[in-house]
C-alpha cells in the first residue's frame, strides 16, 4: 500500500494540470487493478479541504460532495470512515473548519469528553468547551 499526498488528490479532483491529473488517475487505476488500496491520512484531507476552499474557492457543499465520494471509494483507506463521515457532516452544516471536526473525532476516539478551545464559533457545538 502507498499513501497519497494532498497534491495527488487535488490534481485528481480539480484536473487543473492535465498531465498531473492523468498521472494521478493512472496511479489510482493501477491501485484498483492490483487490488492494492491507497492510504489517505486525515492530515492530507485537512490540507485538501484548505486548498479547495482557499485556492479554488469551492463552497462547503461542493467540497463535502467530493470528499464523500473519496471516503467511500473502495480503493482508498482512511483512519476512520465513520469519524470522517461525522466530520464532513459537521463541516457542511456548522461553522468550524474541517480540521476542527477532525480534531474532535480524534479526541472522541481517544475517549475525551471535549476539546478545549478559544474559538468562540465552536463553543455552541457538542464536543467543544471554552478554555
Amino acid at each position: 500500500m502507498i499513501a497519497l499526498d494532498t497534491n495527488v488528490l487535488v490534481r485528481f479532483l480539480v484536473e487543473d494540470d492535465v498531465a498531473q491529473a492523468e498521472r494521478a488517475k493512472a496511479l489510482l487505476q493501477r491501485a484498483i487493478d492490483a487490488k492494492e488500496p491507497c492510504y489517505v491520512s486525515d492530515v492530507v484531507l485537512c490540507e485538501l479541504v484548505w486548498v479547495l476552499e482557499r485556492r479554488y474557492k469551492l463552497r462547503r457543499k461542493e467540497i463535502c460532495r467530493g470528499l464523500s465520494r473519496l471516503v467511500y471509494a473502495q480503493h482508498l483507506v482512511f483512519s476512520s470512515v465513520e469519524g470522517l463521515s461525522r466530520a464532513l457532516e459537521a463541516y457542511e452544516k456548522m461553522r468550524g473548519d474541517f480540521a476542527d471536526y477532525i480534531i474532535r473525532e480524534h479526541a472522541r476516539a481517544k475517549g475525551c469528553e471535549a476539546v478545549a478551545t478559544f474559538e468562540k464559533a465552536l463553543l455552541k457545538e457538542p464536543g467543544f468547551i471554552a478554555l
